[in-house]
């Protein structure tokens, strides 16, 4: 039966973007310097009144981009007028977006699949019959309270991010999701005790991705030591279900920059801690 019932459930939360964005550094640094300071004064008031749990600032390392804004929203309507409050600023004139990539928060429900199906069996249900489906939203509905804080979570305060995005395997030789569900199921199990390891220092939140941007999942990492991001997702690698079926995008790494913190960085100053 299991084989059947191939596809896991999924829990959602908040809506996510991330914006990855370019300085025009000429363009800026010709300013007028109290005007660059006013500028950069506007844009930190927005980003303050949005909400450090809502709307963070990442000043990037590398040539991927400068500045990296990272929303979360209960909707996506939501999601949407915080791009549109962004745009409007002033310092946008000079900003280049680099790329962007829009999410919603997911928790997989595996191995709580598993166990409901199995219990729904044990009961005599038909599966996709009106009784299974109304026992299903039933639990899914509990879970879903439970699971609140992590559905709709705060961007954690640590000092680092770190965000990728990632698909599973679709080609000729492997295809995850022609791999049976009980495989697939322990393959993720095993992924997640890895993460589980390195839960006192680095905070994970995953979003899907399907139907919404060009990869399947979004990965962000916080950490107050950036190291810790290049020890997780190395020894991840070794698991099976990295190792075989795992394809990574473009990695950004940055620096929490406070709203306080952003005239300073406009005009060349990393952020301090």
């Amino acid at each position: 039966m299991m084989d059947s019932l191939n596809v896991p459930l999924t829990l959602e939360g908040s809506f996510a973007l991330h914006q990855m964005a370019r300085i025009r550094w000429p363009e800026w640094k010709r300013l007028d310097p109290a005007v660059r300071a006013d500028i950069a004064s506007e844009a930190a008031s927005l980003v303050e009144n949005m909400g450090p749990a809502n709307s963070a600032v990442f000043s990037l390392l590398g040539h991927k981009g400068d500045l990296m804004f990272l929303h979360f929203r209960r909707s996506m309507d939501q999601l949407n007028q915080a791009e549109l409050d962004l745009a409007r600023l002033r310092l946008w004139d000079y900003l280049e977006l680099t790329t962007s990539y829009v999410s919603v928060v997911e928790l997989g429900l595996y191995d709580s699949t598993a166990r409901m199906w199995r219990t729904f069996q044990e009961q005599g249900l038909k599966p996709a019959s009106e009784e299974w489906k109304k026992a299903q939203e039933e639990e899914i509905e509990r879970q879903r309270k439970a699971m609140e804080p992590r559905l709709y979570p705060a961007i954690p305060a640590h000092r680092f991010a770190c965000f990728y995005p990632m698909d599973r395997k679709r080609g000729e030789e492997k295809n995850w999701y022609q791999v049976p569900f009980h495989d697939r199921n322990r393959m993720m199990h095993e992924h997640g005790q890895v993460g589980r390891r390195y839960a006192e220092v680095v905070r994970q939140i995953i979003t899907g991705s399907i139907g919404f941007d060009d990869w399947e999942w979004g990965v962000d990492l916080f950490s107050e030591d950036p190291l810790w991001f290049k020890k997780l997702i190395y020894e991840m690698r070794f698991d099976e279900v990295s190792a075989v079926y795992a394809l990574f995008g473009t990695f950004y790494v940055g620096v929490r920059t406070l709203p306080a913190q952003l005239a300073a960085l406009l005009e060349g100053q990393a952020p301090e801690r």
